[in-house]
């Protein structure tokens, strides 16, 4: 018998190389032009391809306002509020000043769904929030992440395959000199000389966010930290704020496999309690002060357990592995067992060491897999807090002094930042933003020139809506 192919196959294989060439056509012509790419169309485009049910999840939220006196209809205020931050204009008065022109008037008529013959005063955004429930949002907000998680758009990043890795953390989100509200939080600051004493009133939060190896870091939750009841001895904090946090995100995500990425604050036996009940994997940094007895134990345990070793070389670092399994650490009747894994890593610049408490079984096919999970926990502070308070999202300036709004802009904040991380590293737009605006901030910048300037037209995206394309997420 020979060893040629047959024809039928010959032709099988010709009718495959086709259809690739066919989709490789279809994705390119889907593609933005480096040059005068318009950005509005790009918005609309990430919105409509991955949020399909946009605007009917706007129409599901009750308005508070007396309809009697509405002009402007929720879905076209929550938009307005949405491109305050999409478009970083980094304080609600820039509305009026920005959202000016009749093009951008058009065009936000045509994203929200609505007809409005201006745009409104940034006062009327304030009304509706300080009025909105803002578990709206919230559950917007939700629906945003359940969407992605259903498409699978996220499923490549989830850690051994299996599991989506949510970061826990909380950050500062306003300061005042004079107390804000019932609710602050009071900090007491002396100066060097230690006679006067200075008083803060304080807003924070703990946020749950969803990171990805690529960049890509969704809120999924959030729990305010503040003082609900006036007769508390004790101002709230962020590890009571932790089991309320953890009810939401199981209450929003009841069957996902989720694996927990914490700070060694929460190395702690209330903590890894919570996170066995609910049926999640954790991975926890773990230091020498957080539990005392348990370090010392499985710095003992380390030196029995040699074959507990793997080590990796590449030309740029060398990794040292080291894993010791069923450390017992209690507290009064309690007891829990978990794994600690260790990587030292040396470099050019010397050696750093991470330590981790967690509840996978380590071995030798996945302890760099776990390790490079628990590595990722400073996405949240990097590409999350930090992206948010010094890129124009302005997450530390009051857009309103209403309690309720705050957390309503809040919420809006985090939703410009889901569709602007989608647009970021979308296929339609990923090698343009490298090639011509040079970074994400000029990125911003040049979509709210192509919202005042560039009229969306309909029948054109509706056209093109009619033929099947995809908008694949960066991998890099």
């Amino acid at each position: 018998m020979g060893r040629g192919i047959s024809k039928s196959k010959r032709t099988s294989a010709g009718n495959n190389r086709t259809a690739k060439s066919n989709n490789t056509q279809i994705c390119r012509r889907e593609k933005i032009p480096a040059e005068g790419a318009k950005l509005s169309e790009v918005l609309y485009k990430t919105r409509k391809h991955f949020f399909p049910e946009f605007r009917n999840w706007l129409e599901e939220i009750v308005d508070p306002r007396n309809k009697n006196k509405i002009i402007y209809d929720l879905k076209h205020v929550v938009w307005v509020g949405i491109l305050l931050f999409l478009c970083k204009l980094a304080s609600r008065r820039q509305i009026k000043f920005n959202f000016n022109t009749q093009e951008i008037i058009n065009n936000i008529n045509l994203i929200s769904e609505s007809i409005a013959e201006q745009i409104e005063h940034p006062d009327t955004l304030a009304y509706l929030l300080e009025r909105l429930n803002p578990e709206c949002l919230s559950k917007l907000r939700t629906k945003l992440i359940r969407e992605l998680i259903r498409k699978k758009c996220l499923e490549r990043y989830r850690l051994l395959g299996l599991y989506y890795l949510i970061v826990i953390d909380g950050t500062g989100h306003l300061v005042f000199k004079k107390r804000h509200c019932k609710h602050c939080l009071t900090k007491k600051v002396k100066t060097k000389n230690g006679k006067t004493v200075t008083y803060y009133y304080h807003h924070e939060l703990l946020e749950a966010k969803l990171v990805c190896s690529n960049g890509l870091v969704f809120s999924v939750a959030t729990e305010f930290i503040e003082n609900v009841d006036p007769r508390a001895k004790k101002q709230d904090c962020e590890l009571n704020a932790f089991r309320r946090l953890t009810e939401k995100l199981k209450e929003s995500f009841p069957q996902l496999r989720i694996c927990l990425l914490l700070d060694s604050l929460y190395a702690a036996i209330p903590v890894i309690e919570i996170c066995e009940k609910n049926g999640w994997k954790y991975i926890i940094t773990f230091k020498s002060g957080s539990m005392p007895n348990v370090y010392q134990e499985y710095e003992s345990l380390k030196e029995l357990s040699k074959e507990n070793f793997a080590e990796y070389k590449d030309e740029k670092i060398k990794q040292e592995f080291y894993w010791v399994e069923d450390v017992l650490h209690y507290k009064e009747e309690t007891t829990c067992v978990s794994n600690v894994l260790e990587c030292v890593e040396f470099n050019g610049k010397g050696k750093t060491r991470f330590v981790w408490l967690t509840n996978f079984n380590v071995n030798q096919t996945n302890y760099q897999e776990i390790a490079g999970g628990g590595r990722l926990r400073w996405k949240i502070e990097n590409e999350g807090f930090n992206v948010q308070k010094t890129w124009d999202y302005n997450l530390e300036h009051a857009y309103s002094k209403d309690n309720n709004a705050i957390k309503n802009f809040y919420f809006l904040l985090q939703i410009a930042h889901i569709l602007s991380q989608l647009m970021e590293k979308g296929s339609l737009l990923i090698e343009t933003i490298k090639k011509v605006y040079g970074s994400i901030q000029n990125f911003s910048r040049k979509l709210l020139e192509s919202l005042r300037r560039d009229l969306l037209s309909l029948e054109k995206l509706q056209n093109e809506f009619l033929r099947p394309f995809q908008i694949r997420l960066d991998t890099s």
